[in-house]
């Protein structure tokens, strides 16, 4: 291409994005050296001059000073080569300006940080002075200049209040290029300038003395309490007001939050609406108010309600409606002391609220109907793992919600530990540019600048759908609780802490110097924020007389028995299971996967048998027919990790998938499975959120394997098992968890039943080991049947492996139609001759199909050298069985054992539950005793020979009529 082809427009013009960018990189060779580029490239720049730069983004031909040659266009030989690498220099500090401007940002409200290096940002390092910052068009390196800014010396000093004052923005790991733009245009000419009024500003500085007040009040009138107060960042509940009134304008009509207990009781009355004299009442009349309750964070003395949770970690709701036209619903999660695991509860509890599941398929997510709101803490965000796994939801199909916002309370300790031994990045928020996250960092004294990012949030995720992280920067102006002398490890902060101003003394001053406010005003603020804060803590003390101790709350009371009709008759049995066999014309399925598949068609049929998978998919089928939505997630759910559900198909063809159970004409309800990601606590916690917003949905979470559940031990100690008492909140997730020894070694072998049992009590738990498919059925349609009543419990399941495909778990048609779920099943074949039967074997799941196997049983007998054993399978766990358990021992008046046999090692499993229990029902004559493994540290053998012999041990001992005491 020669310059001649080229007509009189500006061949630049024709190029743009990449190839703007690479004629750029040839321009900069053309400068070191003409001979560099080809001899056609050469020409066009001789001609034409440099194209504009990328970042402009400008087609227009660049103007400078030049001289013009005899044919009327501009030679770039007569350019000033030094005026060039000005305008590129000058572009560079820009860039650099918007990346690293955020280290030099005045966003420390006591001086803490050590001075970063931000020599990157200076015009110094790039040699540029006034005079040549001035000689260069705005345009060139802003080119969304304002009018008023004229030159580069302007556009950079905009720039730099812009990016160094108030605000600390973190937008360049954004890889979206819209978004970054966006973003950059709210933090220049958008969001970020735009002032607030005068009417704006007053009562953000009388809501910051609201909050001011109520903590100081509090420290005054119960001195010795704790109450982890908001104190040095006082400015997160007008930043929450703000949240609130922008989402709610958006069309949310849920708002979920989740916050530590730092600051909890001032957002709980503030945002949450909890009344002063609610939490007054709490404080006087705690029962132990007056002793040093140091330093326990959990001490009965402050204590309030149920079994318990101290007041700091409880949640509230509250409606708030704006005009006559939008209602919204704040929902504050409850939340123990492990911080940051209310994150994936408060996301389900988002998803929950934003998912349509009234209509069969899956259910049909408004994301724009609720809004997340997650407040951290800097040590905590940093240093939790289950951050990391919550923000990884952020765009996974099954638990996006359409953009969190997350501010992190930044106090820069975390109870005694600074900083700089908490966590290895600069910022405690460098986490979150893994997610590609926008990240604004703000004082916290300066609240005009906390509003603005908030509004900036909020219009980034109304926009993008997409997550937004605020760095609030304050401090703490207490030590980790009122209680604590925090001197003894930060001196020096908290001589320094004892002269800085409160953020209302800083605002107020500011209002004052803008003539907003006078003196008087801002007195008369105060004097009628007090009154309201005296006058309620009156009527509590006047109330003294008529105050009662809340009575224990009923969470843990027994169940009430009731049958609940499981069975399905066969004829809508038979035609869910000629639904669930059908798939979509050309649809290709796994030609192995189809024959085992169509294995299902004839089950049903007379002297059929229907395996765990097929049981499984028929009690969802039916369960969706009753109009009960279904939610099942986990690391491989849709195949499941045995590959024996394959409730979602894939095309061999093209890769495209498919549920029968989406297209199901018995459907009255949406059916959702998705394939989870590599996390247990994270997603375990998210789908008991789930659970807990909509209680009307059967919620599943399944283990790759049972043992991985280890990995969310927080959430099954703090949420699923002591929920209920602790905050009321009813649960009737499930959870399956592989369990059983098959040689598979200690990862794969356990899912630690004993501590689902240590957990159980107060009725709290159902836990299960089931030996046959039709239980399996039965207990999935029982637990849907209690969902949203009094009687769900969250229900724990020890699932089968090898068992899947076993056919002794197997079962006849007529268990579906005619059975129930029984808590214990008596071995068939055995046990008919009542008085010759002397040992009585207690066990439960693969334990007793292995003992089953051993008996070498005909057509489902036993020869008669069994009668004097009789096997009983356990079913149910928790809550024990012990009525169906006296009967059946009263049965065999002449036995003289009971033996409790079990795979697990002894220390583990279920003998030290069930040995106490079994005792308790024999006579004083009759031997308990245990079969199993010895004691050890480690679940299981990774020795498949040593699994088998040991099995085969356990057998031989639990089947050898010699040893009969």
């Amino acid at each position: 291409m020669t310059a001649d082809s080229i007509d009189r427009k500006s061949p630049w013009e024709l190029y743009y994005g990449p190839n703007l960018g690479y004629i750029e990189e040839m321009y900069e060779r053309f400068l070191r050296d003409p001979n560099e580029v080809d001899a056609a490239v050469r020409e066009l720049f001789e001609k034409w001059g440099p194209p504009p730069s990328v970042t402009a983004g400008s087609s227009a031909n660049v103007s400078s000073p030049s001289k013009a040659t005899t044919d009327g266009s501009n030679s770039i030989k007569t350019f000033d080569p030094n005026y060039l690498k000005k305008i590129v220099d000058a572009g560079k500090l820009v860039r650099n300006i918007r990346t690293f401007g955020h280290l030099a940002a005045d966003n420390d409200p006591l001086g803490l940080t050590p001075l970063p290096d931000t020599r990157l940002i200076e015009q110094a390092t790039f040699k540029l002075t006034d005079e040549d910052l001035e000689a260069i068009p705005a345009s060139l390196i802003w080119e969304e200049a304002p009018g008023s800014i004229v030159n580069a010396k302007q556009a950079i000093k905009h720039l730099k209040d812009v990016y160094t004052k108030s605000f600390g923005f973190e937008f360049a790991h954004i890889h979206e290029i819209d978004e970054r733009t966006w973003l950059r245009r709210q933090a220049e000419i958008g969001m970020a300038s735009k002032p607030m009024t005068a009417n704006e500003r007053i009562a953000l500085l009388k809501r910051l003395i609201d909050v001011e007040q109520f903590e100081t009040f509090l420290h005054r009138s119960f001195v010795g309490q704790k109450r982890f107060s908001i104190e040095g960042t006082d400015t997160l509940v007008p930043m929450l007001d703000e949240v609130v009134r922008e989402v709610a304008h958006d069309g949310a009509r849920h708002i979920l939050m989740g916050m530590a207990h730092r600051g909890r009781l001032n957002v709980l009355t503030h945002v949450l609406g909890k009344s002063y004299t609610t939490i007054f009442s709490e404080f006087h009349h705690s029962p132990n108010k007056d002793k040093d309750l140091f330093p326990s964070e959990g001490a009965m003395g402050i204590n309030i309600g149920w079994t318990g949770d101290v007041k700091y970690h409880l949640g509230a709701h509250r409606s708030v409606k704006e005009g006559e036209t939008v209602e919204t619903r704040i929902t504050m999660a409850n939340n123990p002391s492990h911080l940051e695991y209310v994150n994936p509860i408060v996301e389900g509890f988002t998803r929950a609220a934003q998912d349509d599941r009234s209509k069969p398929g899956y259910p049909v997510a408004d994301l724009g109907s609720a809004a997340a709101i997650l407040i951290h803490g800097d040590a905590a965000f940093a240093g939790e793992g289950i951050v990391a796994e919550t923000l990884n939801f952020k765009k996974l199909p099954g638990y996006e919600n359409g953009g969190t916002i997350h501010i992190i309370v930044n106090n820069r300790i975390g109870f005694t530990t600074e900083s700089r031994d908490s966590r290895s990045t600069y910022y405690a928020s460098d986490l979150a540019k893994g997610f590609e996250i926008p990240i604004v960092h703000v004082s916290a004294d300066d609240p005009e600048a906390c509003i603005a990012a908030v509004r900036i949030a909020c219009e980034y995720r109304q926009k993008f759908r997409k997550d937004f992280l605020i760095d609030m920067v304050g401090y703490r102006r207490h030590g980790h609780n009122e209680t604590d002398d925090p001197e003894t490890t930060q001196p020096l902060l908290y001589q320094k802490l004892r002269k800085h101003p409160v953020v209302t003394r800083i605002y107020s001053e500011k209002l004052k110097e803008k003539g907003l406010l006078s003196e008087e005003q801002v007195e008369g603020l105060r004097q009628e924020g007090l009154s309201k804060l005296q006058a309620a803590l009156d009527e509590v003390k006047g109330n003294d007389k008529a105050y009662k101790q809340p009575k224990m709350d009923d969470a843990g009371s027994k169940r009430r028995k009731k049958d609940i009709v499981t069975s399905v008759p066969m004829k809508k049995l038979a035609a869910i299971n000629e639904e669930l066999l059908k798939w979509p014309d050309g649809f290709k399925v796994y030609e192995k996967l189809e024959r085992i598949l169509m294995r299902r068609a004839n089950t049903l049929e007379p002297g059929g048998k229907v395996d765990w998978g097929q049981a499984e998919a028929l009690a969802f089928a039916t369960i969706l027919s009753d109009g009960t939505p279904i939610r099942l997630s986990g690391q491989d759910s849709e195949r499941a990790t045995f590959a024996f559900r394959n409730i979602v198909l894939h095309d061999v063809e093209n890769n495209k998938t498919f549920s029968p159970m989406h297209t199901l004409p018995q459907a009255k309800a949406s059916f959702g499975v998705y394939n989870s990601p590599l996390a247990e606590a994270s997603v375990l916690g998210f789908d008991y959120g789930y659970n807990v917003f909509s209680p009307e949905t059967l919620v599943i979470w399944e283990a790759q394997y049972g043992d991985f559940a280890n990995c969310a031990q927080v959430i099954i100690d703090q949420f699923i098992t002591a929920g209920r008492v602790k905050w009321s909140q009813k649960s009737g997730l499930i959870m399956l968890l592989p369990h059983s020894y098959e040689g598979q070694g200690p990862e794969h072998s356990s899912a630690r039943l004993e501590r689902f049992l240590q957990l159980a009590a107060e009725d709290n738990l159902t836990i299960v080991n089931m030996t046959a498919a039709s239980q399996y059925f039965h207990l999935l349609r029982r637990q849907a049947a209690i969902l949203n009543t009094d009687e769900a419990r969250p229900l724990i399941v020890m699932a089968p492996k090898s068992l899947i495909r076993n056919p002794n778990v197997a079962s006849d048609p007529s268990e579906f139609t005619d059975g129930t779920f029984k808590l214990v099943l008596e071995q068939p074949g055995l046990g008919k001759k009542a008085d010759k039967v002397e040992r009585l074997i207690f066990c439960t799941g693969k334990m007793a199909i292995d003992l089953e196997a051993a008996l070498e049983l005909k057509d489902g007998q036993a020869s008669e050298s069994w009668d004097w054993v009789h096997i009983v399978r356990v079913e149910q766990l928790y809550p024990f069985p012990k009525t169906d358990v006296e009967q059946i021992i009263a049965r065999y008046p002449n036995v003289k054992e009971v033996l409790w046999v079990q795979e697990e090692p002894q220390n583990m499993g279920a003998w030290n539950y069930i040995e106490p229990r079994i005792r308790a029902r024999v006579t004083n004559e009759t031997s308990v005793r245990y079969i199993g493994r010895p004691k050890r540290s480690s679940p299981a053998s990774g020795f498949q020979y040593i699994h088998n012999m040991e099995q085969q041990r356990i057998i031989s001992v639990a089947l050898n009529k010699g040893k009969l005491n």
